[in-house]
């Protein structure tokens, strides 16, 4: 879906969690095609460092956003995730929510077999040195929305065209790199849907109790993937 519609689905759901106190939360899960460059509430144009010649060519979009972090990148094999929901039903800090969802992240490529980690004073999710998840969040009368962006089978290049999240000289990588293998959407999807949903608490199943945990944590447990 492009930005656009997928932003105003977004501002519906928003609606909807505002107008019913105690009421829903959603998860929405979207892959951006057209690709589009988003800037977050302090745009700094510098770090677009592409021409609109360049942008018209490759078919990527820009829009403006009222989420924290800087200039980013969005399209094709990537899932990008849209968490609403009252953010007093989770404590009701922002740094505590934005952990929580590094921790879904961390859960999701550790049970994939990545090593994946937090950076000390950045925000997302690292595999080694290079960048595989952002995050950039915005909170509107107590309800959360923009969110995550996970790198499945993303075209790393056009990460070329902008300074991610404000970070020169920072690699990014993706699912498909690391694995060495094309991974596809939707082999992550339930894997997201479950890492996101039992870091917040939104627990369907009244036994289970546990935090998402890294794969390298869970002894015993199984870890996700195609059957060979």
């Amino acid at each position: 879906m492009a930005y656009g519609p997928a932003l105003e689905i977004q501002r519906e759901r928003v609606r909807q969690v505002q107008e019913a106190p105690g009421g829903p939360a959603f998860l929405l899960l979207v892959e951006h095609d057209p690709p589009v460059i988003t800037t977050g509430r302090r745009p700094c144009a510098e770090h677009i460092l592409a021409t609109p010649g360049q942008l018209a060519r490759e078919g990527i979009q820009v829009h403006a956003t009222l989420r924290g972090g800087g200039v980013t990148y969005h399209g094709p094999g990537q899932l990008v995730g849209y968490p609403i929901l009252r953010l007093a039903s989770i404590g009701g800090s922002v740094r505590t929510y934005v952990h929580d969802l590094e921790e879904a992240l961390l859960c999701v490529l550790g049970r994939a077999g990545l090593g994946a980690r937090r950076v000390e004073g950045l925000t997302g999710v690292w595999v080694g040195d290079e960048k595989i998840a952002a995050i950039g969040v915005a909170v509107t009368r107590g309800v959360t929305y923009h969110g995550f962006a996970l790198n499945v089978a993303t075209r790393l290049s056009h990460f070329g065209l902008v300074v991610p999240c404000g970070l020169r000289g920072t690699g990014v990588t993706s699912m498909s790199q690391c694995l060495g293998r094309h991974v596809s959407l939707d082999e992550v999807k339930p894997a997201v849907i479950d890492a996101v949903r039992e870091t917040l608490g939104f627990e369907t199943d009244p036994c289970a109790s546990r935090k998402c945990r890294p794969a390298h944590e869970r002894s015993g447990e199984e870890t996700w993937g195609p059957v060979e």
